[in-house]
Order: C-alpha cells, then structure tokens, then sequence
C-alpha cells in the first residue's frame, strides 16, 4: 500500500512537469518522452529501494532498542512520569470541580484514579531517573590496613574489587553510549524518510527522539565527568595500595631469604657435628640443640617481621606473665627443665634412668629428649621382677620431674656399671665362712671385667667429681636374720644387663652349695613334735575325767 502511494505521487509530479513543459516549451519528440519516463521509472524504483532499506534499518534498531536495559528503563521512567502527571490533573480536577460533577462522573473519576495508582505502583522502581546512579560518583570503599605480609591476600581483593567496579562503570557508560548512538540512527533514518516523504513524516516522533537524546546526552556527559573523577581516585587508591603490597612483598622475601639462612647455616653445622663427633649420644644431642636453635631463631624474626610494636608485646606480657605463669607453670617448668637437662649434662639419650613417681619406679633407657618430656623404653630389669611384673612399654617423663621428682642415672658421664646385689640364707648350724668364701671367688670370677671397667671410669670422673673411695672390688658381708644367716654378695655388673650376670651367679652359688654337707640353704620351715602333742591331749582329758567325778 505504501508503494502505491509512493507511485502516486511520482507520477502527479510526472504529470505536473509535463502540464509545465507543455506551456513554456514545445511539444518534445515521441522518443525524448519515452526516455523521460524510463528515468522517472527508474528513480521511482531506486526511491522505493531506499526505503526498504531504510525500514529494514529501523526495524533492526528498534529490536536492539526494545532489547536495551537503560531505554527500557528510562522508557519506564518516562511512563511513571505521564501516568503521575494524569495522575495529578485528575486529583485536581476532582478537587476543584466536586460539587459541579456529577456522581457518576465523580465514580468515574475515581475509578481512573484507582487505576492510575495502581500502575503507578507498579513502576515505583522507576521513579527516580534511569541514569540518576551513573551522574553520582560512587563511593571508594575504606582501603584496608597492609602493614603485614599476612594482609596481602586482603590487599589483593580490595584491589580486584576496585579494578571490578572500574570496568563496570565503564561497561555502563559504554552501553549508554551506544545508545545514544541508535537514536541518532533512528533520528537520521527518520530524516532519511522525511526528506522522501515530506517535512510532516513522523514528525512528533522526530520530536519525541531529539527530546530523549537531549536527556540521555545531558546524562551521559555528567555520567562521563563523574567518571573521570572516579577513575582518578580509584587510580590514586590503586597506586597506594599497590605500593604498601610492594613493601610487604619485599619483607615477605626479606624473612624467606633470612629463614633459608638459617637453615643453610643448620645444615652446614649439622655437616660439621656428623663429621667431628662419633658418639652417637653426643651427635643426636648436638641435632636436637641445633633444630631448637632454628626454631627460635625463626621464632625471633617472625616475630619482629611481623609484629609492629614491640613494646606493646612486652607490655601485655608483663601484665600477663603472672597469670600465665600460675596457669602455665608445668609447661614453663618442662621448658626450664629442657634447657637443665640439655645444658646440664645430668642425662642424655641412651642413658639408664630409674624415675619414682605416686610409689612406683620405671626403669627405662632414654630414647628422646624434646622440649617438654623424656621419652624412656621400659626393659627388663630387677625392678620389673620384683615390682612392676611387665616390662615395654613406653613412659613420658614430663621434663619438670627434675626439679620435683627422684630421678637416678644409671649411665651417667663415663659410667656404664652398677652394684649388683645377690642375697642367700643358709641355716644357722651351716658353715657360714665356707659359704661367704664360696660365694666371694664365684662373684670375683664373674664380674672380674665389669670391676676393671668401672674402676677405668671412675678414674675418669675424678677431675668432675671430689671421689675419695673408689674401691670396686666385690664385697662379701654376713648378716643374722630370722630364718638363719643371710650372705650378701655385692659387685659390679653391666647397666644394661644386671639381671644376666645376677641369674647366672645365683645359678653357680646354688649349685655349689649343694655340694657341702655343711652348708644348707635355708628357706621358711614349721617343725612340729608330735609326740609332746600327744601328752598334752592326754593331761587335758585326764583333768576334764577329774573335773567330772568331783560334780
């Protein structure tokens, strides 16, 4: 239909220009008005191409403005304004003309304005303008507090949340643009069709979008200052806490650098302890001082890393060291007793230690030595015989048992040996020097080596301790007991092994007292004299008889 009506008019113009030329000019050739309409044809034809593509053109901006978020929201502004305005002129009119209207009209009135409200009530989201949130400059966020490695991670967001929000309003500015730009389109292809159709084509339209680009450009160019302003001060922010994160990665190496140190240095004096020190003993002691020198020196520059004011530190724990101490002495007193124990020399790993505790004793050798306890392996020993029953197990000796418990070293310095005791009764009617002789060569024989050892060591230990009486030899001593006569046989025998030596001497003493008619050994006996007891029966009933016949 629009093409017909464009064929019209082209050919009125047609018919016009002829009328025209048949007046001012002479009539023209069969062949030059052929040729005339063959170019009217044809520009009629390239007019109705523009216009096709031209309305192609619209029709594709119209589905991309019908598509756009902010033209549907200042569409819905817009909408919210007419309706509030009808709004209005129908509450005014109410106001002023009621007592003029008639019912009805004043229910239709209100019925209108019923429903005007409700749709208004409906676009309250759109109430305030659609660009109001891009012509105000947005708030920057507090920055955070980077004066520790610890606060990178903090930094870093806050820095990717800036970073997020520029690019956002960024992405929003842009798609306003673009939106200024299809109106322009749609403005210039309206134009476009004007210029075909005449000056009255879509006029209020024209009208409508030079109005809406006049309010979107106003808002745009307030939007694009604003956000000039802000990219300054995200900028500035950026920059700030770009360069307090440089400081705390340059600290963040420093201590890496500072740490590996220390362990290279550790490694190195390890190398060297390996190297200069065979006893086995000495080398794991010399380990365990060196990891704890490593610990705390790691400790320390962490600690003034990371810890910005030292004199506060030393002001809450002097405020704190009483409460502290009270709650935590054990754990201070294990720490005190580590450094007792390591620096002291009373004990070391691989030492026989003996510890008394709640009436119990666990004889055990040490096999760790950390901050806080002792770590001891249980064997087999007399103290497991004759107490405990069981033996293995692994004991924790907290390290505060130094100061508050008996601790014996069975191995300490240069000692490997103890005294060993073995005691044996013999009756009193046995021959108790032959017996003690027996028993002395038995035990002389028998730990022969063990007294030359310790009679070495403690030479040893004389330039240590004030050793007056270091006599070593077994001793033989006799003593009277209840059950008859006890010989007690004390020598030196091996830490580690007493009950061997102590089993196989009784085993030899055993044997060769039962070789003595002279010697018996005694044990718990009851001797009971049957005939006495007889007689005794006899004398009672005969005086019960007695008793009898006199009643």
């Amino acid at each position: 239909m629009r093409s017909l009506f464009i064929f019209f008019l082209l050919t009125l113009s047609i018919f016009a220009q002829e009328g025209l030329s048949e007046n001012n000019i002479s009539i023209k050739t069969q062949s030059e008005i052929q040729k005339d309409s063959i170019d009217l044809k044809s520009d009629i034809l390239k007019k109705r191409q523009r216009v096709d593509e031209l309305d192609k053109e619209l029709s594709s901006i119209d589905d991309s403005l019908n598509k756009d978020i902010y033209y549907a929201k200042y569409n819905n502004h817009q909408t919210y304004l007419q309706i509030s305005k009808e709004l209005n002129e129908i509450k005014d009119k109410i106001k002023k003309s009621k007592f003029r209207l008639k019912s009805d009209e004043i229910s239709k009135l209100n019925i209108q304005m019923r429903s005007l409200q409700n749709q208004l009530d409906l676009l309250e989201d759109f109430k305030e303008p659609p660009f109001l949130d891009l012509t105000k400059p947005k708030d920057i966020e507090k920055p955070p507090v980077v004066d520790s490695p610890f606060h990178l991670f903090r930094a870093f967001a806050y820095m990717k949340q800036l970073k997020a929000a520029k690019d956002e309003y960024k992405n929003e500015l842009k798609s306003l643009n673009e939106l200024i730009k299809k109106l322009e389109s749609k403005r210039d292809i309206l134009i476009a069709k004007q210029n075909i159709f005449g000056k009255e084509y879509k006029k209020e339209l024209l009208d409508e979008i030079e109005k809406e680009l006049k309010e979107i450009r106003s808002s745009y160019d307030i939007a694009y200052s604003t956000n000039r302003i802000y990219n300054k001060k995200v900028n500035d922010t950026l920059r700030n806490i770009s360069s307090l994160a440089k400081e705390q990665i340059k600290k963040l190496i420093n201590i890496f650098l500072i740490i590996l140190l220390i362990f290279i240095l550790s490694f190195i004096f390890k190398y060297f302890a390996k190297k200069t020190i065979s006893d086995n003993q000495r080398y794991y002691m010399a380990h365990k001082v060196i990891n704890f020198t490593n610990l705390f020196l790691v400790s320390l520059v962490l600690l003034f890393y990371f810890l910005e004011n030292a004199t506060y530190l030393v002001t809450v724990l002097g405020f704190a060291s009483a409460g502290i101490a009270i709650a935590m002495k054990d754990l201070f007193m294990s720490m005190l007793g580590w450094f007792v124990i390591v620096f002291g020399g009373s004990f070391h790993v691989g030492d026989r230690i003996k510890v008394y505790k709640g009436g119990k004793s666990y004889v055990g050798d040490i096999v760790d030595i950390s901050f806080l306890r002792m770590t001891i392996l249980e064997d087999v020993t007399l103290t497991s015989y004759e107490e405990n029953r069981r033996s293995g197990r692994v004991v924790f000796v907290p390290n505060n048992y130094v100061f508050t418990e008996l601790l014996s070293n069975y191995t300490h310095g240069k000692i490997k040996t103890v005294w060993d005791s073995i005691n044996i009764t013999i009756t009193f009617d046995s021959n108790h020097k032959k017996a003690s002789h027996i028993v002395k060569e038995i035990v002389k024989k028998y730990s022969k080596g063990y007294t030359d050892i310790s009679r070495k060591q403690l030479n040893l230990l004389r330039n240590k301790y004030s050793l007056k009486n270091i006599n070593v030899d077994p001793r033989v001593y006799t003593f009277i007991e209840k059950s008859g006569i006890t010989v007690s046989a004390w020598y030196m025998t091996n830490s580690y092994a007493t009950l061997t030596l102590r089993s196989n001497i009784s085993a030899l003493i055993i044997d060769e007292f039962n070789k003595e008619d002279d010697i018996k050994i005694a044990y718990d006996t009851h001797i009971l004299n049957i005939k006495r007891d007889q007689e005794i029966v006899k004398k009672e009933l005969k005086d019960s008889s007695e008793e009898e016949g006199l009643s």
